[in-house]
């Protein structure tokens, strides 16, 4: 294996790992935002009120992009392992 093969299998990795991340922070970062505009408003600070919600976002995120992720897993999971005799060479 070249320097430059386990490279592009790094970045590779790295990207995907960013793609999976991104829905899930996404929904948590909208969810986060508007729990905190609403608490600025009624002046409530409580902590569970921005808990709960991001935990349930991130549930909510999960079940809908949970296929996606899995199927894009799978792929680059394949891909290593087929490609696996040019990589030991």
């Amino acid at each position: 294996m070249t320097d430059s093969l386990a490279m592009e299998i790094g970045k590779n990795a790295l990207i995907l790992t960013l793609q999976l991340a991104l829905p899930v922070l996404v929904f948590s970062l909208i969810t986060g935002l508007t729990i905190s505009i609403l608490q600025a408003v009624t002046q409530i600070q409580e902590f569970t009120l921005t808990f709960i919600p991001k935990l349930l976002a991130t549930m909510l995120a999960l079940a809908i992009f949970g296929p996606w992720m899995l199927n894009k897993l799978i792929d680059f999971t394949t891909s290593i392992f087929v490609n696996l005799p040019t990589y030991i060479k």
